[in-house]
């Protein structure tokens, strides 16, 4: 039997606290897969891409994901598709699972792990947090920073006013009417858009900042100009995609020794300790890994079979 989970099912079953700490867990081991996971992402004659994540594999994880997305910018969701959860026993579809919420979580608060880790400590009362695009992703950066740190005030800009607005009323935050007045007055900036065009450049920051971009998961989309990533501590999730497709892939970007993929950090070197994450700026501009899916897919099969949530049905039937 394959279990069904809906957004609201997964809604139901998932905790930022305890994903944080799966996905934390999942960082510092998923290197060890014998398996590179494998992103792909085609145009389509429609106004929409098609993504592919596989496999997303773990060591100690008898199971595996496939996920496929359509994207498509001017829909909402802007998001659809689905997870599926095999098994790595007999390959059996143990689950399918809303890609859209297991990608809003995991993508959320992967990012919120990737900005604590390398942005300054900031004052005991938290720094003021500045978010630049304000859909399920940015919210669920919102709420995994919330369970990691102490957080000041909320600045939310969006090109769609009511839902700045309603981002603001639900999180307790101020709109502002444009990226550069988050950047001015914001110590953690993050952004998670569609844009193709730089939203911020170097001049639009200052030292002691750090920024957060979502836009590098596939080529051609850039929310951080060039100068602006060549000055700051670039962090990413994997080099070989951000090499590909991902940030440092971006058009203009110097080839400088400090940002060779050597050079580069990844958030699996700062969680190890094997480097120490601080610069006068630092940047986290993850591509997204498909182990990151299974993490929080496994997650939610094992507490949605524990505590009878879902609906099972029989492909086979």
């Amino acid at each position: 039997m394959t279990l069904l989970l809906t957004r609201n099912d997964l809604e139901t079953l998932l905790d930022p606290a305890d994903c944080l700490a799966a996905l934390r867990e999942a960082f510092r081991t998923a290197g060890a897969s014998p398996v590179p996971g494998q992103r792909v992402v085609t145009g389509l004659p429609f106004p929409g891409t098609a993504t592919a994540l596989l496999p997303g594999l773990l060591p100690g994880v008898e199971a595996y994901t496939v996920k496929v997305n359509a994207k498509f910018p001017g829909a909402r969701p802007a998001l659809r598709g689905v997870v599926c959860l095999f098994s790595g026993v007999d390959g059996a579809l143990l689950a399918l699972l809303d890609s859209a919420t297991v990608t809003a979580w995991r993508t959320g608060l992967a990012a919120a792990l990737g900005t604590h880790l390398p942005a300054s400590p900031g004052p005991s009362s938290g720094a003021t947090v500045g978010v630049i695009g304000a859909g399920a992703q940015a919210d669920l950066m919102v709420r995994g920073l919330r369970t990691l740190r102490p957080r000041g005030p909320l600045l939310v800009h969006d090109l769609d006013p009511e839902r700045a607005a309603a981002f603001a009323a639900r999180r307790d935050g101020r709109v502002v009417t444009s990226p550069q007045a988050v950047a001015a007055e914001a110590g953690i900036v993050l952004l998670a858009t569609w844009s193709r065009t730089p939203l911020l450049h170097l001049a639009d920051t200052r030292p002691g900042q750090h920024l957060t971009t979502l836009s590098a998961d596939e080529p051609g989309k850039r929310e951080l100009a060039a100068d602006l990533l060549d000055a700051a501590l670039l962090v990413v999730d994997d080099h070989e995609l951000a090499a590909a497709t991902g940030t440092l892939a971006t058009p203009g970007l110097p080839t400088t020794p400090r940002l060779s993929s050597t050079a580069v950090p990844t958030l699996t070197d700062l969680l190890t300790g094997a480097h120490p994450g601080r610069d006068t700026r630092t940047v986290y501009a993850p591509v997204g890994l498909p182990w990151q899916d299974l993490a929080l897919s496994w997650l939610a099969h094992e507490r949605a079979r524990e505590r009878g949530v879902g609906r099972d049905f029989d492909f086979l039937g």
